[in-house]
């Protein structure tokens, strides 16, 4: 069933809330969906364990209902570089292990499994791999999340540069604006919006407008609305 890794330009570039409203999006339109999120630093403890407020999410779309460890079977407590939070806590994450969680899953029933990154494309989750391995190894065609703001240009190129290297292929981008003042000058921003059209190689999804300073935190199923699920799904 078809499968694409999430990934964006930087930490806090919104893979969260992309991912959730893609889910969101799929299962508005009657298909079954897995939202996985291997590696989550950031953790807090509750009863049932560690728990993370991303995964969380994902775990909440994802129909039909999977236990938290499927969704997270790498969670940590602080809220730093996954490499840096295994090192703390004892653990080792590698590729080997994150692709024996992931590759099972791949095969389910469901319609969509999206998988999301931690941080940027070049995160290190050891002192010699990368999570962005993850989806080499398993072949996942790549949706980039771009943080719309001053510099997003050459963070999306750069990111989108990366994935083409790594022989992956870019399935879109979707854009979210983070700084509302980028956006104030509607000319610029849709200028901005037209060269990241012209040099990503890959379709753009969509774009999320800043709602918070209106209604609050934007929800998946506000986002999913402003959506578009790759060709062919």
């Amino acid at each position: 069933m078809p499968a694409y890794f999430v990934t964006g330009t930087d930490t806090d570039a919104g893979k969260t809330l992309v991912t959730a409203g893609l889910l969101a999006r799929a299962s508005g339109q009657g298909l079954s969906t897995l939202g996985l999120k291997p590696v989550a630093s950031g953790c807090r403890l509750t009863s049932a364990g560690l728990r993370n407020d991303d995964a969380l999410a994902l775990q909440s779309r994802s129909e039909p209902a999977v236990a938290y460890a499927v969704v997270n079977p790498f969670a940590f407590a602080p809220a730093i570089a996954p490499h840096l939070a295994a090192q703390q806590d004892g653990r080792g994450i590698t590729l080997a292990a994150l692709a024996g969680h992931v590759e099972p899953l791949l095969e389910g029933p469901q319609h969509l499994t999206l998988i999301e990154g931690a941080g940027g494309w070049r995160v290190p989750i050891n002192d010699s791999e990368d999570l962005s391995g993850l989806a080499v190894r398993l072949a996942l065609p790549v949706i980039l999340v771009v943080g719309l703001r001053l510099g997003c240009i050459s963070h999306a190129r750069l990111t989108a540069e990366a994935i083409l290297a790594d022989g992956l292929r870019l399935a879109g981008w979707i854009g979210n604006l983070l700084d509302a003042d980028f956006a104030a000058d509607a000319a610029l921003y849709d200028a901005n919006l037209a060269t990241l059209e012209r040099t990503l190689p890959g379709p753009c999804l969509g774009i999320l407008p800043r709602l918070d300073a209106i209604d609050g935190p934007m929800r998946p199923e506000s986002a999913a609305a402003c959506l578009m699920l790759p060709d062919g799904d």
